[in-house]
């Protein structure tokens, strides 16, 4: 799961953001202010900040200077009501790596965000299938699919080695209570649901087949 730092002041469109962007499956740690956004920044790891610039303490622009600074490559976002060039050069001076002003439209901003991290994560394709390899996400037409927790490994597993016969027992690796019946079902239920042609080579294990 991709992790967002938030950095806005604005108490309605802080939890509208975070009720968006968790919605949409990304793991959201806000901050009202750029020093405790900067404390979360030393204190974990993200795959996006996305900063507000007029906020107390430690503006958005300093802020990033700083992390920018002290060796931090991390993608950012600035969300902002200033519209003047100035300020959006400096933004981009600070090697920020968007610009989204306010008033946005969140399909927007989800869209904006979306198409950067597949950028960022190593995606493979699949016919109507997308794979994240990085965070394990799977989106089948576009949406974004859930599965246990046995059926996703299984899934990475097949599509991590396209193309190669991989043995029953790395399959049985990741699953509770291992048999070729419980593995045949799963696999069965995989390919049923996103038309994988998965070959059985007996007495071995299974292989996804490249289209």
């Amino acid at each position: 799961m991709s992790k967002i730092l938030l950095l806005e002041d604005d108490y309605l469109l802080s939890e509208t953001l975070k009720s968006l962007l968790m919605g949409e499956g990304y793991e959201v740690v806000h901050a009202d202010d750029g020093e405790e956004a900067l404390s979360y920044s030393y204190e974990d790891s993200f795959d996006l900040y996305l900063f507000d610039i007029n906020v107390p303490l430690l503006n958005g622009l300093d802020l990033l200077k700083l992390l920018r600074e002290s060796g931090d490559t991390t993608p950012a976002f600035f969300i902002s009501a200033y519209k003047d060039i100035q300020t959006i050069t400096k933004a981009f001076d600070s090697a920020c790596d968007d610009y989204i002003k306010k008033p946005f439209e969140f399909d927007e901003l989800l869209v904006r965000i979306k198409a950067h991290m597949l950028k960022k994560n190593p995606v493979l394709s699949y016919g109507s299938i997308a794979y994240d390899l990085l965070n394990k996400r799977i989106f089948h037409n576009e949406k974004e699919v859930d599965l246990g927790f046995v059926e996703k490994e299984i899934f990475d597993l097949l599509m991590r080695n396209m193309g190669q016969t991989i043995f029953k027992e790395h399959f049985f690796d990741v699953m509770e209570k291992p048999s070729d019946i419980a593995l045949r079902v799963h696999i069965t239920k995989l390919k049923q649901r996103f038309s994988l042609q998965v070959i059985n080579v007996k007495g071995i294990g299974y292989r996804l087949e490249k289209i």
